[in-house]
């Protein structure tokens, strides 16, 4: 069988199922489960576990660009899920496009609004009913009447509060669905990812507004938070360097974890061994790793250290169709039947 590779022999626990939620926007009792409890994830069975899987890329920039919702156009069909299943995976992670979302400043509104909502609710079920998790991210976006055509410094206040007040509202009954508020912060400064403030003329909204505005809705799902440097640096999201006051992201219902992406940037576990404390209160999950070069040294690496900790991940990305190289950045298939190329024969074996 081919698996995602668990190199310490660990192996990754089944998310349980959880029974019908309260009534609300939208319930299926089919979903999975998890939750935080202290500095682990556990399903619904409260057994721990660790979410362990793929993104799958498109759904950030195929809507803005006017030609679809996703890439290809048929990711939500039983086989593409049953690819992504084939590697043993618990988990997948699907980027949002907030003005796709919204249906606001877009050349192709087709693409958009009712659309777009209901493409990502259809797919998140299926997801959900195969018995995977999904980390739903705030992945592209852009202040004011600029069309989101890639992601700003951090999530902006102009439209981030009422994407994530809508999203948090349809998926609230979802305990399989991870809310990962904005997917790399960078160039801002530590208090101004937790308290937002004003970059370039614009508003940032910040975590602690964020967090608000999903808890707001009655949400009480996991809730994932990065840290600055293209959320490469996950310890400023809670331990606070620089002495800043209040620049600790809070969440009323203790439901936080902490993300952090790792593309083979030299580091190694001298750097994250410094993340240990980090550990030891709450829950890290590596929402995107890979290597630009689609060799194995790094993931082979990254992931042994993982297992080892237990830290989630998730390797970006497992699209292959319509000509996706390591080119262009990290592949971890060469067709979207799931074959994968060099990086993606470190992250799936053969057993």
């Amino acid at each position: 069988m081919l698996l995602i590779t668990i190199a310490s022999g660990a192996g990754i626990q089944p998310v349980a199922a959880a029974t019908a939620g309260p009534s609300g926007s939208h319930t299926s009792t089919a979903d999975p489960a998890v939750s935080v409890v202290g500095n682990q994830l556990v399903g619904g069975d409260g057994v721990p576990t660790r979410l362990i899987g793929v993104d799958h890329s498109g759904s950030e920039y195929a809507c803005i660009q006017g030609w679809g919702i996703f890439d290809p156009a048929d990711t939500d069909s039983p086989a593409m899920i049953d690819a992504m299943k084939s590697w043993d995976v618990n988990t997948v992670r699907v980027p949002l496009n907030e003005d796709c979302w919204l249906g606001i400043n877009m050349s192709a509104p087709q693409y958009g609004g009712s659309a777009y909502q209901a493409a990502i609710t259809h797919y998140v079920d299926d997801l959900n009913a195969a018995g995977l998790v999904v980390i739903l991210d705030l992945h592209w976006n852009a202040p004011g009447t600029q069309a989101a055509t890639g992601q700003a410094d951090m999530a902006d206040e102009d439209h981030a509060p009422g994407f994530w007040s809508s999203v948090a509202t349809v998926f609230k009954c979802h305990q399989g669905v991870v809310f990962d508020l904005y997917n790399e912060p960078h160039d801002i400064t530590w208090a101004c990812l937790v308290g937002g403030c004003q970059v370039d003329g614009w508003g940032v909204a910040g975590y602690d507004q964020l967090i608000g505005d999903v808890r707001a809705t009655g949400a009480t799902n996991v809730i994932m938070v990065a840290g600055l440097d293209w959320a490469g640096d996950p310890t400023g999201s809670y331990t606070g360097p620089g002495g800043y006051p209040g620049d600790v992201p809070y969440d009323p219902l203790g439901q936080l974890a902490v993300s952090v992406h790792e593309y083979g940037s030299g580091d190694d576990a001298t750097l994250w061994n410094r993340w240990l404390p980090l550990l030891a209160r709450v829950p890290v999950i590596s929402g995107e790793i890979g290597e630009y070069d689609c060799a194995s040294t790094f993931i082979t690496d990254y992931m042994d250290w993982a297992d080892a900790h237990g830290v989630s991940y998730l390797a970006w990305t497992f699209n292959g169709g319509g000509g996706r190289s390591c080119s262009n950045g990290p592949a971890l298939t060469t067709d979207d039947a799931g074959d994968p190329p060099r990086m993606g024969s470190a992250s799936r074996t053969t057993s």
